[in-house]
């Protein structure tokens, strides 16, 4: 794996409905899991591989930057499989969201609709072998997204925020996105995601690292409280941190 900090596997040809950027942390794992996704493996796709970035942010907006551009540019964990004819399935869900949100900006796997008593949970993907497929009906709008994988519709200039480091930045892009009076949205197109991240005994490395970044995600947000995000449940400030410190000898919460 080339060392540089961005580089770009290519393809045969590039479509145009859809780019893809990842974080490369192992190349192994990289190589056994998203390289391998039939899709990845067809050479049809521009896959903009980052090593060494500093925020998911850093990666992401670089991609946003390049021209020409497909029409939706895809973020996506290096531990994430697409099975056969994914791309497909994925272009019909977003078309399918079109139809219902007007002003579809981005699109996910996995998320959460509301807050609170009120939260719903919306998504179809495998994670770590087990399937979660939630009842509410795709497409769905949400509040807050996953970050496994999700996209952004080039024309709309939406970047990441590189305060979040590696945590949040998806529930933040949707909220910034809803503050613009763009529609987020969990479509159906299952993948299976492969994270190391345990569901018990977190390494404190992880626990101060997502910590960090939902103290700074929790004081951005401050008027918007309470929020739900897949994994925490925020009330008020200083909510990530304490349940974060849990997650060293408790299981994480039920989400991707």
């Amino acid at each position: 794996m080339n060392s540089d900090p961005s580089h770009l596997v290519p393809g045969v040809f590039q479509r145009r409905q859809l780019g893809f950027v990842t974080c490369a942390t192992d190349a192994l794992v990289l190589s056994r899991r998203l390289l391998a996704s039939p899709c990845m493996a067809s050479g049809e796709y521009m896959l903009d591989v980052h090593v060494g970035a500093a925020s998911a942010a850093q990666a992401f907006n670089a991609a946003v930057a390049r021209r020409p551009q497909p029409e939706w540019l895809v973020w996506v964990h290096q531990d994430v499989y697409l099975p056969p004819g994914w791309d497909t399935g994925f272009v019909s869900a977003i078309r399918e969201a079109e139809l219902h949100f007007s002003r579809l900006a981005v699109v996910g796997l996995y998320g959460i609709a509301g807050a609170g008593a009120q939260a719903l949970r919306a998504g179809h993907v495998m994670d770590r072998g087990h399937l979660l497929k939630e009842p509410s009906p795709l497409p769905c709008r949400v509040d807050s997204l996953d970050e496994l994988l999700f996209a952004v519709r080039t024309d709309t200039c939406l970047t990441l925020d590189p305060a979040l480091g590696f945590d949040f930045y998806a529930t933040d892009l949707a909220l910034t996105a809803l503050g613009q009076g763009l529609d987020v949205a969990v479509v159906d197109a299952c993948c299976e995601h492969w994270s190391a991240t345990p569901r018990t005994d977190v390494p404190s490395h992880v626990v101060d690292r997502v910590s960090a970044s939902g103290t700074l995600f929790e004081r951005k947000w401050a008027q918007r409280l309470p929020l739900d995000t897949p994994c925490f449940s925020i009330r008020r400030l200083g909510d990530v941190a304490t349940q974060s410190r849990a997650l060293g000898a408790a299981d994480v919460p039920d989400a991707v």
